[in-house]
């Protein structure tokens, strides 16, 4: 999921494939007696759920569709705070806004019930650049105030990338080491033959 592999989940755990990117979703279950949920990208607010236009609509639902209209707004803004906190915390490695994924309720409105944040999950150019990029990405995935399963899953997968890059930046800076030790004895050596061609 991290590099190649992302996914995205929404209350019923969806998935689908995209190059370099891995998407950070909202957690929790959509209620098994609801209409089956749309997709839709958005990058604002401006797509919160309206209100009813009539009180005389709101009079005209049941009881257990205002119970069902409730919960769908609350988990509409639990969705709208989990993504969004994962854009904030992307750093500029998220490909664009959240993408959310809707279910209309008995009002008519549409209420998000799941979403994702695309992220960039390539390594950098350097060992530093990559361990910096994996911080990033643990970050975004860990930012909301309830990850989901795929949320820690991608954490540990860019702390497994962190640790890579630490491993080949030790032995890059070995190396480097190794080679100013080579340079420090070779000219040590040239130094000491000037000396004894002098004599």
């Amino acid at each position: 999921m991290l590099l190649l592999q992302p996914t995205t989940a929404t209350y019923a755990e969806r998935a689908r494939t995209t190059p370099a990117t891995v998407s950070l979703p909202a957690s929790g279950a959509k209620s098994a007696d609801s209409p089956a949920p749309q997709t839709d990208k958005a990058s604002e607010l401006k797509d919160q759920p309206a209100k009813s236009s009539t009180a005389s609509s709101q009079l005209a639902l049941s009881e257990e569709a205002k119970s069902l209209i409730n919960q769908l707004k609350a988990t509409d803004s639990e969705v709208r705070a989990h993504e969004f906190a994962h854009l904030a915390a992307s750093g500029g490695l998220a490909t664009g806004g959240p993408s959310f994924v809707y279910q209309k309720g008995p009002d008519g409105q549409r209420y998000a019930v799941g979403g994702e944040v695309n992220i960039d999950t390539s390594a950098g150019s350097t060992p530093q650049e990559t361990i910096q990029r994996a911080r990033t990405i643990q970050a975004a995935a860990l930012a909301p105030a309830e990850p989901s399963g795929q949320d820690f899953a991608v954490a540990a997968k860019a702390r497994n990338m962190e640790q890579q890059a630490m491993a080949a930046l030790q032995l890059q800076r070995s190396a480097e080491m190794q080679q100013a030790y080579r340079t420090q004895a070779q000219s040590s050596e040239q130094a000491k033959n000037s000396v004894d061609i002098q004599v």
